[in-house]
């Protein structure tokens, strides 16, 4: 398996990281920022809930939707070009967003961010695991993972911000304008610093992959994204059961494509891949308790609580800096492995407990009792989510980084709807029948048997990875003459010992 360490030694690495983080950090704040601005779109445009709930989740459709095929052609034509084309794509339908003079101009803006951002986000991950390829690595997602997390954070605050203080009278189309100059800036630093990369010859894209995958990913997570606001009509799940047959047969198309020496969206190793298919395991239950649980507390702190959409940004503040050091430190306690990423999900199932047990036993929580349990919560969160791609990618191949890093993304995307629909339906069924009280502690209940599954998962990861150390030291490596020397035998060892220790 190719593992070359593209990039190691480039003296502008970390610059390069800076770059990708920016532009992971700026798609990140998009996905939450339109959350706080919708009731001033929905005045200002005069838009109906439908497509109010169109705006928001027509982006995470299109991305979703695409992302595979934007990894895909990462690896095909380059991740750099790519990069700038989906950077430049982005910052340009930002501004579209901006200038929307409809709510269904909107929309159609909206989509197409989602759709550039799938061509750049890929990039991002396959970058990082090219060009740290050695121990460097683990300072370089905990880096990213904490932009990752404080992303959310900083969009439910600038939200609040940007649409009360209202700059240039521009009201909620300023959280959109303010794409543009950043993503020229990041543009012209990419264009400079990024290394270049040659694209693979006779590489052509499977488009009858693309149209299978896009087909099966839309049907699959349009209706959990809007099955609740339409009340669960029957044809959504003749939909989603669609969408899931055409994923089912997707495999077996793509080994097909293969056989015929074509190019497929995801290649045979990646899906041979055990540990990579455990790692994503993992990722979907842990993704399954991440936008799920903004969901909910969310609306418990506006409904609930009675806070304004800045003193809910305010509230989660501390949660977003306990993210950042818990990133920072999951670096140094990267030696720990696999085993550091289960311990921060039993920190965060300790945050949803907190939350739950307030809810139950005060009449009226404050923002400062609430910032308590939310601390804790971003804490573990911020162990996990900062290793947590390193880890799945671990054992995949620079030549399939861009495809992998779609996969991923994809994993988590898909996550994200399928936790909204199931934790939503929960807290709202439970809300209706018996208090809202009630629904918020079943959605923490819910949320902590998500990240159990994330632990259970990662364990199985780890135990996979002790055996087959185990099983390389059964078979180690042989002298020239075929015989095992003490030398080679004593360093064979040494470094089992290292991996064993790591996982």
């Amino acid at each position: 398996m190719d593992r070359s360490p593209v990039g190691e030694a480039n003296p502008r690495r970390w610059w390069i990281l800076a770059i990708l983080v920016a532009a992971q950090f700026m798609y990140v704040v998009d996905t939450f920022i339109v959350n706080v601005a919708i009731p001033s779109i929905r005045a200002d445009l005069q838009a109906s809930a439908a497509q109010i709930e169109g705006v928001i989740a027509i982006y995470q459709i299109a991305y979703a939707s695409m992302v595979i095929t934007g990894g895909r052609l990462g690896d095909m034509f380059s991740a750099k070009r790519l990069f700038l084309i989906g950077l430049i794509g982005f910052s340009l339908t930002s501004l579209a967003c901006g200038f929307a003079p409809s709510a269904n101009g909107l929309i159609l803006a909206r989509l197409a961010q989602g759709l550039t951002a799938a061509l750049m986000v890929p990039q991002v991950l396959a970058t990082i695991h090219n060009v740290f390829a050695d121990a460097a690595r683990a300072r370089a997602f905990a880096i990213f993972g904490a932009a990752l997390g404080l992303g959310g954070a900083v969009g439910f605050v600038a939200g609040g911000w940007i649409v009360t203080w209202n700059p240039g009278d521009l009201g909620w189309r300023a959280i959109f304008f303010v794409n543009g100059p950043i993503g020229a800036g990041l543009t012209l630093a990419a264009i400079w610093l990024m290394p270049r990369q040659k694209a693979r010859e006779g590489a052509q894209l499977d488009r009858s992959g693309m149209a299978v995958l896009f087909a099966g990913l839309a049907l699959l997570i349009t209706p959990l994204l809007f099955g609740h606001d339409l009340g669960w009509p029957y044809w959504l799940f003749f939909a989603a059961l669609a969408g899931g047959l055409l994923l089912a047969g997707f495999p077996r198309l793509e080994l097909a494509v293969e056989r015929r020496g074509g190019w497929p969206l995801i290649e045979r190793a990646l899906l041979a891949d055990p540990m990579f298919l455990r790692g994503l395991a993992a990722t979907f239950c842990f993704f399954l308790a991440n936008v799920s649980f903004y969901f909910v507390i969310t609306l418990f702190m506006q409904n609930g609580m009675g806070l304004s959409a800045l003193d809910a940004g305010v509230t989660m503040m501390p949660l977003a800096l306990a993210f950042v050091i818990a990133s920072r430190r999951a670096a140094k306690l990267q030696q720990n492995g696999v085993a550091a990423l289960i311990n921060g999900c039993a920190v965060q199932a300790s945050g949803l407990a907190g939350i739950g047990l307030l809810v139950e036993f005060t009449d009226g929580p404050t923002m400062f009792d609430l910032m308590v349990p939310l601390t804790l919560f971003g804490y573990g969160q911020g162990l996990v989510m900062a290793q947590l791609f390193s880890t799945v990618l671990r054992s995949v191949a620079h030549t399939h980084a861009g495809s992998a890093s779609g996969v991923l993304a994809t994993t988590q995307q898909v996550a994200n709807a399928f936790g909204i629909a199931v934790v939503g339906a929960i807290y709202f069924g439970i809300e209706a029948a018996r208090s809202q009280r009630i629904a918020v502690i079943a959605a923490m209940i819910t949320l902590v048997a998500a990240l159990a599954l994330c632990a259970a998962a990662l364990e199985w990861v780890r135990r996979s990875t002790l055996s087959a150390t185990e099983a390389r030291r059964l078979d180690p490596p042989i002298g020239a003459g075929g015989e095992l020397t003490r030398g080679s035998s004593r360093a064979f060892l040494r470094s089992e010992d290292r991996e064993a220790g790591r996982a």
